[in-house]
């Protein structure tokens, strides 16, 4: 058993020990560099074991996606009590949910380079519509949560609903993740400023974009101050 589960305690669930090797391998070295034998030698478990659990590599790279995704989901949403939530306009819940992208660019930085090197592996992958299910549902998660703050920000008056629900989760989605992507892989070389002074302005600006009441601004701008 190699260094990454030295000193773990041996969990019943075998395969959450394949999926966490596999995200330090993959996070570290590119998927496609990285040979299934070694992920069964990370995880401390055979061959053939790993082979029950997964049994192409494209299969082992969606569940790792798919899972790490997840955590962060679930990790992110304890930054919010519940019924902190339920009180948040709809501007303050977009907020927090913009901030979510700048949350990864601070504390999971692993997660982006995984998943910048995935988006590449997969686009010349033949995967199934089956194999890509449990990555979709991530994806259609996030698509219901931002239901519930677009139905809310349309309730309360604080969101631009001039602009379609479908057409503002998909551009806050892409242009956050992109832009925190871009940072952490080292693709955006900033020479004058802090990466994440820039990372911020912008998703300023999605907000300035998206929300309506000035009012509204002043108390995302305190809730803000407050969780930092």
């Amino acid at each position: 058993m190699d260094d990454y589960v030295a000193g773990k305690a041996w969990k019943q669930d075998k395969s959450l020990h394949i999926l966490e090797a596999g995200f330090t391998l993959f996070s570290q070295r590119g998927i496609e560099s990285v040979l299934m034998t070694e992920v069964a030698k990370a995880a401390g478990v055979g061959r053939m074991t790993l082979f029950r659990y997964f049994p192409t590599k494209t299969e082992l790279a969606i569940a790792v996606a798919a899972w790490k995704w997840e955590e962060f989901i679930e990790k992110n949403s304890r930054l919010m009590p519940p019924e902190k939530m339920e009180r948040l306009t709809g501007a303050q819940y977009m907020r927090f949910f913009v901030d979510s992208f700048l949350e990864l660019y601070r504390h999971h930085k692993d997660i982006l380079r995984f998943n910048y090197d995935f988006n590449s592996f997969v686009r010349n992958a033949q995967w199934t519509q089956e194999q890509k299910k449990p990555y979709v549902n991530i994806a259609d998660s996030l698509g219901r949560q931002f239901h519930v703050l677009y139905e809310r920000g349309a309730e309360d008056g604080t969101l631009n609903t001039d602009i379609p629900e479908r057409t503002m989760f998909s551009s806050t989605f892409h242009i956050m993740l992109a832009a925190v992507t871009r940072y952490a892989v080292g693709l955006a070389v900033v020479i004058d400023s802090d990466p994440e002074s820039e990372l911020v302005m912008l998703a300023d600006m999605l907000m300035t974009r998206f929300t309506k009441q000035k009012a509204d601004q002043e108390m995302i701008s305190r809730s803000k101050e407050e969780n930092q």
